[in-house]
């Protein structure tokens, strides 16, 4: 009886999302997502990857209710769930809604193509290489961004801009690339297949980028997720910025460890401090190593000072688990949801990474 109402006396109420701090209201199509409406509409939304695993449009639900068409929780942490976070590229709208976003980010570059092609490979560890590419035409990028790389007769890939941005933008990019077994690209890559190969690079992408103010900073990297990390280091350097850092860098073992020499200079021209944290997860016992053991998320609560937790903002890049890991312990140590920003890795079978 209900249904045969409704299709009597109309399809409920209309699906409308006031989307806030912008104070804009947009109509919502029943096929639409609700990030595929706003960018309909002319809505400068947050957004790269637009499948869900990148993390840009998330958004948080205050009014209103949304269905996912794939969990939020693959990309989202559990506090960001709880918190009433969404994915606006994953949500389809029930009724009348009201979201909040971040700034959308109107400074950040627009992304473009450009032709490419590897001119360098360099070992960092038995897994992760340094590869430069040599573009048609300088790229302007914000630090902590990421491009997409397509080689020929592969499907794209996304890594984060391991070298600081320069004005008039940079015509020689680097990334930190890891090796995926059975990984289309990075096989290719590892066994020098693809040196000097020809690649297309779509960019800049993405929201990751330190945020402004005067707080203080958390950053925490593993594996190659230092790449993004290291840029916005530098990128603040180079720029004078004035924040007290810690940086935190998880690998497995001494041999995985990578950049160092680069991070402690960096650190010693940091005003007013910059500590960084190097921790091992499986180094032998054996060794010599003086420095810390375990997972890099178990040492948050030791290298952060306990009067002005609740004053810092979060940076992370890595695996899944190491962010949602550092994000529960990251909230639950006093830091606000909101200050704390990632780019989480995925594997190549959601296209990121």
């Amino acid at each position: 009886m209900a249904s045969l109402l409704k299709k009597l006396f109309g399809r409920g109420e209309p699906r409308v999302a006031t989307i806030n701090p912008l104070g804009v209201q947009i109509t919502v199509d029943g096929s639409q997502t609700l990030l595929e409406a706003a960018l309909a509409q002319g809505i400068a939304f947050p957004h790269s990857c637009t499948v869900g695993t990148c993390g840009s449009c998330k958004c948080r639900l205050t009014e209103g209710r949304v269905s996912a068409i794939t969990d939020f929780g693959y990309t989202l942490s559990r506090q960001e769930l709880e918190a009433g976070y969404i994915l606006a590229c994953q949500a389809q709208v029930k009724g009348a809604i009201t979201i909040e976003i971040e700034n959308p980010g109107a400074d950040l570059p627009a992304p473009e193509v450009f032709a490419g092609r590897i001119i360098r490979t360099d070992d960092l560890t038995h897994d992760i290489k340094a590869v430069t590419l040599g573009l048609d035409r300088p790229i302007d990028f914000v630090a902590g961004q990421y491009a997409d790389i397509t080689a020929p007769g592969l499907p794209a890939r996304s890594y984060s801009f391991a070298t600081a941005p320069e004005r008039g933008g940079r015509q020689e990019i680097s990334f930190f690339i890891r090796k995926v077994p059975g990984g289309q690209f990075t096989e290719k890559l590892f066994a020098g297949a693809l040196a000097g190969a020809e690649v297309s690079v779509s960019g800049p992408h993405g929201t990751f980028h330190l945020r402004p103010g005067e707080a203080p900073i958390v950053c925490i990297a593993g594996g190659s997720g230092l790449a993004p990390l290291l840029s916005l280091l530098q990128h603040a350097r180079k720029n004078r910025v004035r924040r007290r850092c810690v940086m935190l860098f998880g690998a497995r073992t001494q041999a995985d460890l990578y950049k160092v020499e680069q991070i402690e200079e960096i650190a010693r021209d940091w005003l007013p401090s910059l500590r960084f944290v190097p921790v091992l997860s499986h180094e032998p016992a054996e060794s010599g190593w003086a420095g810390l053991r375990g997972l890099v998320t178990d040492h948050i609560a030791a290298t952060l000072p306990e009067g002005d937790r609740a004053e810092f903002q979060g940076y992370m890049c890595g695996p899944p688990g190491m962010i949602d890991a550092a994000i529960a312990e990251l909230t639950r140590l006093g830091v606000p949801l909101p200050a704390i920003h990632y780019d989480k890795f995925t594997d190549a079978g959601t296209g990121k990474r």
